[in-house]
């Protein structure tokens, strides 16, 4: 009864939830395909990638847990080239960050957890494994999966502060679910408390750590940097701040602390990169209105940025490449309630990082950084200016926070192999699905 009540609310969202799904594919350009996908529905063809080969099927819901299981799908790729790799998303800008992976043989959007349809789904895709990354506890797709008799898995999890109250009230009907779980890789031995408390049975938690810690760096030589920058029109010997996932509410505060640190560092150039990619049109009138020069990423080199024009991103894939070039990174989603995002991309790079007070979805490693020296925590617009000035004005301060975070990232990797080590009692016995 519980489970047919949830597929008649979650319809009734569906049949909402389609039509503003319909109206951002006209206004932003999105491909309305997206919409079959969520139903289960794959034109002919589109599962030909899958050549009857063993199924890993692997859901990350957006840009950053895509990012951070990389690391896994690549070892996966490598110790079991003979399993397929499906990578599902529920956002379109995580199923374009997946569309680049090469290590991916076929990408995805998550389909609408309705039971008829997750039934449809396995049936097409016969998985051999599902990987859930982080916190995905979709609960149609854990029990349909379970009931189909195919091992379920939860890869790089946590429960942040903000969630784990809300489980808590909801234990009762959570702790099933989690019975129907295999294992519960964790990120932290907190994490994996928190889950045990929400019913998850004890032998099937392990603490395997952090995925985003064993982030591959780009392969970016300096003559690559040097024609990115002419690309975007910045010139050499000019300093830039890159303000990355920034939000709605944050451009206005990172705008205003620029014309501060112009005031001390007028050879300065911002690069704004928006989380969302389609509110860049947005982002560029705000700039114009603050009185600065602005040019869209994919006007370039049409329309190359001049001296102290603000670059405001409009493309994905490319946040490493712009933090490349900074000399200074501020990472958003920080400054507003929304949790924050992923500050050690910025780290990976040996580049000195900042970040906004509201971090709750990187609690653990905002922490680190900071303890480590290789970050600094900024709560508005005049200490974001104050902070960037200091960095700016000495070098060897940009250095050694540099070298901290990226020393930091070398501590903690393993996370890939200590996971990788825990799926393969599944993935190394032969014989059908």
């Amino acid at each position: 009864m519980v489970y047919l009540l949830y597929d008649i609310l979650l319809l009734v969202a569906a049949l909402v939830l389609t039509p503003y799904y319909l109206w951002r594919g006209i206004r932003y350009g999105k491909s309305r395909r997206g919409i079959r996908e969520r139903l289960g529905r794959y034109g002919r063809g589109r599962l030909d990638a899958l050549n009857g080969r063993p199924v890993i099927w692997v859901h990350a819901v957006s840009v950053g847990e895509t990012r951070a299981v990389v690391p896994l799908l690549r070892r996966l790729k490598q110790s079991y080239p003979g399993h397929a790799l499906v990578l599902t998303n529920v956002t379109e800008t995580g199923r374009e960050v997946a569309a680049r992976l090469d290590c991916v043989d076929l990408c995805l959007f998550f389909p609408f957890d309705l039971s008829w349809v997750v039934r449809r789904v396995l049936k097409k895709l016969r998985p051999w494994l599902v990987v859930l990354v982080e916190t995905e506890l979709w609960p149609n797709l854990v029990r349909q999966t379970s009931r189909a008799g195919v091992p379920l898995v939860l890869v790089n999890g946590r429960i942040s502060d903000r969630s784990f109250p809300r489980y808590q009230k909801v234990r009762l009907m959570l702790a099933p679910l989690l019975r129907r779980i295999d294992l519960f890789a964790m990120q932290t031995e907190l994490d994996a408390e928190r889950i045990r408390d929400l019913g998850a049975p004890r032998e099937r938690v392990r603490v395997t750590g952090n995925l985003k810690f064993d982030m591959v760096p780009p392969d970016l030589s300096a003559e690559d940097q040097a024609a990115f920058r002419s690309l975007l029109g910045i010139e050499a010997g000019r300093r830039v701040l890159v303000a990355g996932s920034t939000h709605q509410g944050e451009e206005e505060t990172v705008l205003r602390a620029f014309r501060q640190v112009r005031e001390a560092c007028s050879d300065l150039q911002l690069v704004l990169v928006p989380r969302h990619p389609e509110r860049a049109a947005d982002v560029a009138e705000l700039v114009r209105q603050e009185g600065f020069e602005t040019v869209l990423r994919s006007q370039c080199p049409r329309r190359a940025a001049g001296p102290g024009a603000v670059v405001v991103a409009d493309t994905l894939g490319e946040m490493l490449r712009f933090y490349s070039l900074a000399d200074v990174v501020f990472v958003g989603g920080s400054l507003i309630p929304v949790g924050g995002h992923n500050i050690l991309e910025a780290s990976l790079l040996r580049k000195p990082v900042l970040f906004g007070p509201h971090m709750n979805n990187f609690k653990e490693i905002a922490q680190l950084v900071l303890f480590a020296a290789g970050g600094r925590k900024v709560a508005d617009a005049a200490e974001l200016a104050a902070s960037v000035t200091e960095l700016l004005q000495d070098e060897a301060l940009r250095t050694r926070m540099g070298r901290a975070g990226h020393a930091l990232i070398e501590r903690h990797a393993g996370a890939t192999e200590r996971t990788l080590n825990s799926l393969s009692a599944w993935l190394e016995v032969s014989g059908e699905p």
